[in-house]
């Protein structure tokens, strides 16, 4: 006789790990793309540079903590758009969206420091 309530266990076991596998696996792949696509590259490196400067301006004393806050929160939307735009395009940015994105940035770069 085979044991009903020992084969939905092991079915059940199988479903869910089916599930990670997959889940894993697309998320994976896609995070690795998008990571690695030049023109988000690019963006995501222009923030982390200014958030590094943000972070120098506060500690030298040129900006307050509330400016840098107010600097941060800019980047953050931009990084937000920048998120936005790649995940209407297959995780990817256009080269318009990537202009715009970097207009944004040097508007908020050249807040930085003054």
């Amino acid at each position: 006789m085979v044991n009903t309530k020992k084969m939905t266990k092991v079915a059940g076991a199988i479903t869910l790990l089916a599930f990670g596998a997959m889940f894993a696996t697309s998320s994976f792949a896609e995070t690795t793309w998008q990571k690695n696509h030049p023109r988000r590259t690019e963006v995501n490196h222009r923030l982390a540079n200014q958030n590094a400067r943000i972070h120098q301006e506060v500690k030298s004393g040129q900006i307050t903590g509330a400016q840098a806050a107010g600097l941060h929160k800019e980047d953050h939307q931009v990084r937000q758009e920048e998120r936005s735009m790649a995940s209407q395009d297959g995780g990817h940015i256009t080269k318009q969206e990537r202009k715009t994105l970097n207009q944004q940035e040097n508007g908020i770069s050249q807040q930085i420091g003054k």
